[in-house]
């Protein structure tokens, strides 16, 4: 396997910085913290150049506090604009392409142009291949992030890159809070990381043909329960054994016809898609909000969702 190297000045260049500067402040304007940093940028750009050349950027303390995602409710850990969060623009900007060759096609979270949508194009697509898609593996990860074991995560990124400043600035982020904080860039790719080996392991060893993951939220689909029951067995050795993770007893098999999948706010039946209820629910809360009903429109154009449309967005002009 080819070992990246050479990567740190790419990382610190003052173009790079700028980039990542702009990028961390994109949509963030706001902020007062990011309009103070946004004041003086070519100066800034410049001081972190020698933070990070000198060897004295440390990660800062994270400021973290709850907010409900979904339906559930996480940790969330804020870092400073300046100097973490430009930093971890940076690092992604110049790492990006190195750990997209990690991923199989059917990963979707945090990278660009995988999201959501192209996960559900996906599904609709495969389940309309109904005798071999028939019942459904749905999982998730208990704590996922919060599990994320260092040491393995280091060593799956050491695979990929061997430039020795690089390996230390990406060990001063990971070590710098337990398992990895929900909120980060970053963090997002180390997320899908420490799952990419795992990701082969089900399209190589397992065989499974239709697996989908979304971050720590999984679906297998296959013809028969005995197989998947299998599967279920499998992997929950791998990831205990190989990750220290376990999945959380929610998990289920159904099939799917009857049921449905629950997943990515949608739900998926053979021939046709629903948008879950909790999101319809949550978009009539909110039909004052023309910003906000634009976003939801987006959600219902994936689905069969005719009537809603016809109901809630006739005279929008994004809806013409």
């Amino acid at each position: 396997m080819k070992r990246e190297k050479d990567l740190w000045a790419k990382i610190t260049s003052t173009a790079n910085l700028a980039e990542a500067l702009y990028n961390a402040s994109r949509g963030k304007g706001h902020y007062r913290e990011v309009r103070r940093a946004m004041q003086s940028p070519l100066a800034l750009v410049y001081q972190l150049h020698e933070l990070l050349e000198s060897g004295s950027f440390n990660n800062s303390k994270y400021h973290v506090f709850k907010r409900k995602c979904s339906r559930k409710i996480r940790l969330i850990s804020r870092l400073p604009f300046y100097p973490d969060r430009i930093v971890h623009h940076a690092v992604v900007r110049v790492l990006e392409p190195i750990f997209m060759s990690m991923f199989i096609d059917q990963t979707y979270s945090t990278i660009p142009g995988r999201g959501v949508h192209l996960a559900v194009s996906h599904i609709k697509k495969s389940l309309l291949k109904k005798e071999d898609t028939r019942y459904c593996l749905k999982i998730d990860i208990n704590k996922y992030y919060p599990s994320i074991n260092h040491d393995i995560l280091l060593s799956q990124i050491k695979r990929k890159i061997k430039d020795r400043r690089t390996l230390a600035l990406i060990e001063e982020i990971i070590r710098s809070a337990p398992g990895v904080p929900i909120g980060n860039l970053i963090s997002q790719w180390f997320g899908n990381i420490y799952t990419a080996g795992f990701d082969r392991f089900v399209k190589e060893t397992l065989k499974c043909k239709y697996y989908y993951r979304y971050c720590d939220d999984m679906i297998f689909l296959s013809s028969n329960k005995e197989t998947l029951r299998s599967w279920l067995y499998m992997i929950r050795k791998y990831l205990y054994d190989e990750l220290k993770l376990s999945i959380k007893g929610n998990y289920q098999i159904f099939l799917i016809e009857k049921r449905g999948i629950d997943f990515l706010g949608y739900r998926f039946f053979p021939g046709y898609t629903l948008v879950r209820k909790s999101i319809i629910t949550s978009m009539k809360r909110k039909l004052h909000k023309e910003r906000s009903m634009a976003s939801y429109y987006g959600w219902l154009i994936h689905a069969d969702s005719f009537r809603l449309r016809q109901k809630y967005f006739k005279d929008k002009p994004y809806a013409a």
